[in-house]
């Protein structure tokens, strides 16, 4: 794929940013008593792989004005490594604006993670397109790759204009655009028009194109897998591979499409693998067994390697191995995010060895 090689950032995500808190020692919501807290989205932690491996990245958003979480997050943001643009709203009092919450333990054995997000009043669906000025973002500054999630996109009205001009811009500036779609029914319900008429635009600007079965029927209209085609693993990749033709035809100019493909055996145990469709060439990576210590993540982990070995010029074989690498590196770690060391740290995930690094 042809890319902007003058761009100051390799990677830019519009998001809405919060906090997680997540009991220790993987004890379930209900009973724990400690927590810890770190900032999260879904965007900012695909645009980590990128900002942990050397890579800049930056976070369009929106914060609380004079508000001890919304300095939280800068601060962590930065610990992160990630650069971030946007305005401070006053909270309006007690009732009125803050950063979402994301409550949400681990699970363990045969206990599923329980996650409750807590998105009352929250900050990020007041951004707004007149708060940013999108020439500079992606003219004179420039992204190699802009990435935006159908969460961001579906979030509220002034989101859904703020994603279809940041589309719209970068296509213009030359950014390739990565869409995950990511559709969530609570945020269309009521909506259904107006959003499938945003995700259709988005996803016809795109190049890379992210998202599971549901995700392409429910958000783009396509005819998902045939139902007679879920006996085996090897069928249900045929069904997802005549899915993406599908998708591929109504959509000519996405390059890449993309999605994991994961069973789960408990919340410690997962088969982790995935699939990979680039300019008329396949990629499988058949699940695979990793251990799980937070599963929460994996999938942006996956997509920020993805986007990674896209946006560092890797041979498109490489593409699917970074991914699938760093989707399983962070169902390692208690945050959200994986932040990989190095790519050699990638590369002896993907190959199976653990042995000790010295």
């Amino acid at each position: 794929m042809k890319m902007r090689t003058d761009a100051r950032y390799k990677i830019v995500v519009p998001t809405s940013i919060g906090v997680r808190i997540t009991p220790e020692n993987r004890q379930p919501v209900e009973s724990a008593r400690t927590y810890m807290i770190q900032s999260t989205s879904a965007e900012s932690n695909v645009a980590q792989i990128s900002a942990s491996l050397g890579l800049p990245a930056k976070l369009l958003t929106t914060f609380v004005a004079d508000n001890a979480i919304a300095t939280f997050i800068k601060n962590d943001l930065r610990f992160r490594g990630l650069d971030y643009e946007g305005p401070s709203i006053p909270a309006g009092g007690p009732w009125g604006y803050r950063h979402q919450f994301n409550i949400a333990d681990s699970g363990y054995g045969a206990r599923g993670p329980y996650v409750q997000n807590e998105r009352a009043g929250e900050v990020g669906r007041t951004l707004n397109v007149k708060d940013f000025d999108l020439d500079r973002i992606f003219g004179e500054e420039g992204a190699t790759i802009v990435h935006m999630s159908g969460l961001i996109a579906a979030l509220s009205p002034n989101t859904s204009e703020f994603c279809l001009q940041i589309a719209r811009h970068a296509k213009k500036s030359g950014s390739l655009i990565s869409f995950d779609l990511n559709h969530r029914a609570s945020f269309w319900a009521g909506r259904e028009e107006e959003l499938r008429a945003a995700f259709l635009e988005i996803a016809g600007l795109a190049d890379i194109l992210i998202g599971n079965e549901e995700d392409y029927q429910l958000a783009l209209g396509i005819k998902g897998p045939d139902t007679g085609q879920v006996d085996s693993l090897e069928s249900k990749i045929a069904g997802f591979k005549k899915m993406i033709l599908r998708a591929h035809e109504a959509f000519p100019s996405v390059k890449v499409f993309a999605n994991t493909l994961r069973e789960v055996v408990d919340a410690n145990n997962h088969l982790w693998g995935a699939i990979l469709y680039e300019n008329g060439n396949w990629h499988v990576e058949l699940p695979r067994s990793i251990t799980v210590l937070d599963r929460i993540g994996g999938g942006d982990g996956f997509v920020g390697g993805l986007l990674y070995a896209i946006a560092s010029e890797k041979d498109p074989s490489e593409w699917i191995k970074f991914a699938w690498a760093t989707g399983a590196l962070a169902t390692t770690m208690l945050t959200d995010y994986a932040t990989p060391v190095n790519e050699a740290q990638i590369r002896a995930i993907y190959e199976g060895n653990a042995r000790v690094q010295r």
